[in-house]
C-alpha cells in the first residue's frame, strides 16, 4: 500500500522497464502475406492504391522478395493469387501451373521458407464468391470439392501448410480427407475458423481483384455480433483436423482471439487484415498518429493470445523498401 508500495519504482528507466516486460514480439513470431498477380511485369511490382506499400508481384519478383525477408530474419509467407482466366469454378485455382502452383514451387527451390497456401474460390472465380453458385447462392457441399483439389494442388506443389479461407461448413474435414488420401498425411492445416464479414477487407478485394459481383459473403462469414458462434466454428474446426486456428481480423476481435486461446489451447493465429494495415498507415501519413502506435497494436494482438500474427507491416519493420 502507498506509500510503501510504489509501482513507479518498476517503470523508472527503459532498462528496469525491458527487464519485466511481458509480451514481446519479434520477426519470427509474423507472417507476411504475398500477392502474386499472373500477368504482372517482371521488375515492375503493381503498388496496391489502397494499401500504400504493398504490390502485386509476377513469380520472380515474389520469390526474389521473399528471399530478401527471409535473409532479413522472416520466417513463412502466405500466398494468395491473382490469375488471368476466371470462370465459374475457379478452374485457374488447381491448375498444377497456376500462378501460385509455381510460386509455390519457386519459394520450395530458393528459400527455407515456411509457405503457407491460402485455399479460397474468390479470386479464381468470375463471379467473386468463395465457391460455386447455383440460384445466386454460394453451394455449400458442392464447393467442397473444389476447395479439395486446390488443397491437392498446392500439396503437390510442395506447399508446407494449407489454409483454408473461405468459411464453408465441412471444409477442413473434406481437405484432410483428400490430403490423407493422396498421401499428404502430414501437411497441416491452418484454418480461418473465426473469419468475420468485415468492412476491415475492403482493401483486399482490390488488392486480390476479389469483389464479389453482387451481394456480399454474409451467408457464410460471420456476423461481427456474434461471439458464442466463433467458437462453435473453432471447436468444430478442430473436431475435423484443424491443427491450428486463425482468427480474422485481429484489432476488433482481439475478444475472440483471448478466448479461442484461453479455452481451446490451440496454436492460434490472428490476422492484422488489410484494413488494419491501411487504416494506421494512412494515420501515420496524416501525422495524425505515430509509428510507435504499430507495435503497440502488435504488442495487444499478441497479449490477447496470438501465437503468430500474419502483417503487412513486415518489410516495414524490417526495414525493407
Amino acid at each position: 500500500m502507498f506509500p510503501v508500495t510504489r509501482m513507479r519504482r518498476m517503470r523508472t528507466d527503459e532498462r528496469i522497464r525491458a527487464m519485466f516486460r511481458q509480451t514481446s514480439v519479434g520477426i519470427d513470431d509474423l507472417i507476411y502475406p504475398l500477392y502474386i498477380k499472373e500477368d504482372a511485369e517482371d521488375g515492375k511490382p503493381e503498388e496496391i492504391s489502397t494499401m500504400p506499400g504493398q504490390y502485386r508481384y509476377s513469380v520472380d519478383d515474389a520469390i526474389e522478395f521473399a528471399g530478401l525477408l527471409e535473409d532479413s530474419g522472416l520466417t513463412s509467407v502466405l500466398l494468395f493469387g491473382i490469375p488471368e482466366h476466371k470462370d465459374a469454378v475457379g478452374s485457374s485455382a488447381y491448375d498444377e501451373n497456376g500462378i501460385i502452383q509455381q510460386t509455390i514451387k519457386g519459394l520450395k527451390e530458393q528459400t527455407n521458407l515456411v509457405v503457407m497456401g491460402d485455399v479460397c474460390m474468390c479470386e479464381y472465380t468470375d463471379h467473386g464468391h468463395c465457391g460455386i453458385i447455383e440460384d445466386q447462392y454460394v453451394q455449400n457441399d458442392e464447393t467442397l470439392k473444389y476447395l479439395s483439389k486446390i488443397a491437392v494442388s498446392y500439396a503437390d506443389a510442395g506447399v508446407d501448410v494449407i489454409a483454408p479461407s473461405d468459411m464453408m461448413d465441412g471444409r477442413v474435414m473434406a481437405i484432410r480427407d483428400a490430403l490423407d488420401d493422396n498421401d499428404y498425411v502430414n501437411t497441416p492445416i491452418f484454418s480461418y475458423a473465426a473469419k468475420y464479414a468485415s468492412t476491415y477487407y475492403a482493401p483486399f478485394r482490390d488488392a486480390a481483384d476479389s469483389a464479389p459481383s453482387f451481394g456480399d459473403r454474409k451467408s457464410y462469414q460471420m456476423d461481427p455480433a456474434n461471439f458464442d458462434e466463433a467458437l462453435r466454428e473453432v471447436k468444430s474446426d478442430i473436431d475435423e483436423g484443424a491443427d491450428a486456428i486463425i482468427v480474422k481480423p485481429a484489432l476488433a476481435y482481439l475478444d475472440v482471439l483471448r478466448e479461442v486461446k484461453q479455452q481451446f489451447k490451440m496454436p492460434t493465429i490472428a490476422y492484422q487484415v488489410s484494413g488494419e494495415y491501411s487504416m494506421i498507415t494512412a494515420g501515420i501519413e496524416k501525422g495524425y498518429i505515430t509509428e510507435d502506435l504499430l507495435d503497440e497494436t502488435l504488442l495487444s494482438i499478441k497479449r490477447a493470445g496470438a501465437d503468430m500474427i500474419i502483417s503487412y507491416f513486415v518489410p516495414q519493420l524490417l526495414g525493407i523498401e
